[in-house]
């Protein structure tokens, strides 16, 4: 059974920032929200954490994760830039975008597209995102915590229709260690996906804000 932690949305306390970062540094995965959909997530660093992460969501060994960054320039330790990535990383963060880019040595193997040897990065614009990984000082795992169907109890759940909090909160509660309630509802969009890694940039999934990428292809 998973420890839900209360948290202020916009002035996280101090105090329920480090029992997560405790946490996270020990191996725990968490159930979140970011300024996009509520995710689960952990320590970049710590192995047996994104692999259960990955059971979780029932992810082959081969698909990539997408973790959190806290600026571009910590970014550009996990991850080549190139001059024109920069500059379009630079009108769009902090924000609802996933960067497709070539992984540095730091990217853990198992979070990387292993054919391609690239890796998927945010910079969230959530006070509670941005608040952990400055506690944490690790980069944070964030994928989608809307389960495939065949995690649900009652298959005549609709899938198109976004889970509220609380059905979050039950179907999660025995796969995770902590779960953080901000008061916040979980958005229905995803983050826009856009692929930095050949000098033409290219919007392979249309999410929020993907309209203000439209200058730039």
């Amino acid at each position: 059974m998973a420890r839900i932690l209360e948290i202020h949305p916009d002035n996280p306390q101090n105090r329920r920032i480090e029992d997560i970062r405790l946490a996270l540094s020990g191996g725990a995965v968490m159930l979140y929200p970011t300024d996009t959909v509520y995710a689960i997530g952990c320590d970049l660093n710590a192995k047996s954490a994104v692999e259960r992460v990955k059971k979780i969501k029932r992810l082959a060994n081969d698909k990539p994760l997408t973790f959190l960054c806290p600026s571009l320039s910590r970014v550009a330790t996990y991850a080549f830039v190139s001059d024109i990535a920069y500059r379009i990383m630079k009108s769009l963060i902090p924000g609802p975008y996933t960067f497709l880019l070539p992984a540095t040595k730091l990217v853990p193997r198992l979070v990387q597209n292993p054919k391609r040897k690239t890796t998927g990065i945010r910079v969230p614009n959530h006070h509670l995102c941005l608040a952990l990984l400055e506690s944490l000082g690790n980069p944070i795992i964030s994928t989608s915590a809307h389960l495939p169907l065949h995690h649900m109890d009652d298959p005549k759940v609709d899938t198109d229709t976004p889970p509220s909090k609380m059905d979050l909160f039950d179907r999660l509660d025995s796969l995770v260690d902590i779960i953080i309630d901000t008061g916040e509802e979980p958005k229905n969009q995803v983050s826009t996906i856009l692929d930095l890694t050949d000098n033409q940039p290219v919007v392979t999934r249309k999410g929020m804000g993907w309209e203000a990428v439209a200058a730039w292809i």
